[in-house]
């Protein structure tokens, strides 16, 4: 399949080449950052992100005329709220980040301390190097570069970093849209991994479902005396299943964006990834049951993770969940956790304004697409807020000797900066 071809680039504005020309040596700043951040632990759990809001707090409050705040919804878990303002009236756009990580493992499997921040082959190493700490240091330039050029933009400029991303949020993002006005804005854009060539826009639901078998115990020669509950428990398995082939309206927007995004995306997110973010999955990631060989079990249970795709809703799918499941007897089961698909259009001014940036900085063939996983840019969807992720391709995510290049380090300081203040600088 062809390379999809690429709307014209809008006319670059008047900052644009003065912001390449700031970036342009940022390469060292980009590091030192990212090194800073990842020689503090911050692994979910706890999430204890204290240190690193402590760390950028002193590295922005040197700048003038910053209202700069940190806000806690429960310890440890602290997060950080810093905005500046254009030079007249506008719209207010967040720069939005996680700083808590992925555990680190046994440190044994690493072939540097993974708070090292080891810097080797133009690869800057160590636990959330990419997710997202790499990513934190080009939001962080990207708003001091617009700080320093504050009369070439209008409005507001939020950044705001959370904690508890890798454990969904709430006690993050979700607590400080809920409670600070500064976090909230006209747009989002999030810088967590991905790739920069493919922004993502839109991210698939999610449902997490406890399922429990009950049986009768026996001796496992005498079948005949007892219920199994692991086979009644693969029949639930078998039927919730069947929901990868619930029919999904995809939207027209959405199904066009994935079928143009496919020649670029998918070599980077893997062969399938076009099918799979217009169905329904289903993963039994954990199951347990039983006692020995011999036995008869009397109780098992699986934990399963199902995505919606956009064109669905988690009403929708619960109300199949039910009618596949309540007619078992041995079985019953409980959603534990739920949030709806969303995404933002294609042609809505910030997409346009990051894809702009994209192509201004890359080469290559930058496409939006849909993204199979989550980020906290579904918090900011869901309160109704546009948002596009645009950020660093991870390498060895969630294992040891996670880096990220440096090279894009440089690339995505630049997209977030020229995206930023194309969107603060359109009427």
């Amino acid at each position: 399949m062809s390379v999809p071809e690429m709307p014209e680039a809008k006319p670059s504005n008047d900052g644009s080449a003065h912001v390449l020309d700031a970036l342009a040596g940022a390469r060292d700043e980009l590091v030192e950052i990212t090194q800073r951040l990842v020689r503090i632990p911050s692994e979910t759990p706890p999430s204890d992100t204290r240190a690193c809001v402590e760390a950028v707090r002193a590295l922005l409050s040197p700048l003038p005329d910053i209202d700069l705040a940190t806000y806690t919804g429960e310890a440890p878990i602290e997060n950080l709220v810093a905005t500046v303002r254009g030079s007249r009236p506008g719209r207010r756009l967040v720069l939005n980040g996680h700083l808590d990580t992925y555990p680190v493992g046994d440190p044994a499997d690493w072939s540097d301390d993974p708070y090292s921040g080891a810097v080797r082959d133009g690869k800057v190493f160590g636990r959330g190097s990419a997710d997202m700490k790499g990513g934190v240091a080009c939001l962080m330039k990207a708003f001091t570069t617009l700080a320093a050029m504050r009369e070439a933009w209008a409005g507001e400029l939020s950044l705001v970093l959370a904690g508890d991303e890798e454990s969904m949020g709430l006690l993050g993002s979700q607590f400080l849209l809920d409670t600070v006005p500064q976090a909230r804005g006209d747009a989002m854009l999030n810088a967590d991994v991905g790739s920069p060539i493919v922004p993502r826009i839109g991210e698939k639901g999610m449902i997490w479902i406890d399922i429990f078998a009950s049986g009768r115990p026996a001796h496992g020669a005498h079948v005949h005396r007892g219920a199994n509950a692991i086979d009644a428990l693969r029949k639930a398995m078998d039927a919730l299943e069947t929901l990868e082939a619930f029919s999904i309206d995809t939207p027209s927007e959405v199904a066009r964006t994935i079928a143009q995004a496919k020649p670029v995306s998918e070599p980077i997110g893997g062969a399938g990834e076009a099918e799979v973010l217009q169905k329904i999955t289903v993963n039994f990631g954990r199951i347990k049951g039983g006692q020995s060989p011999n036995l008869v079990p009397d109780g098992a249970e699986i934990n399963a993770d199902i995505r919606l795709p956009m064109g669905v809703t988690v009403r929708e799918v619960e109300a199949e969940i039910a009618r596949l499941l309540k007619p078992m007897e041995a079985i019953r089961f409980e959603i534990t956790r739920r949030y709806e698909p969303t995404w933002t259009p294609p042609d809505h001014p910030v997409v346009e304004a990051v894809m702009h940036a994209c192509r201004t900085v890359l080469d290559g063939h930058p496409v939006p697409n849909m993204r199979v996983g989550a980020s906290d840019a579904r918090l900011y969807r869901a309160a109704g807020i546009p948002s596009v992720v645009c950020g660093l391709t991870p390498h060895n995510l969630g294992g040891p000797d996670e880096y990220v290049e440096i090279s894009e380090l440089v690339d995505v300081a630049k997209i977030h900066t020229l995206g930023a203040l194309s969107f603060l600088s359109d009427e």
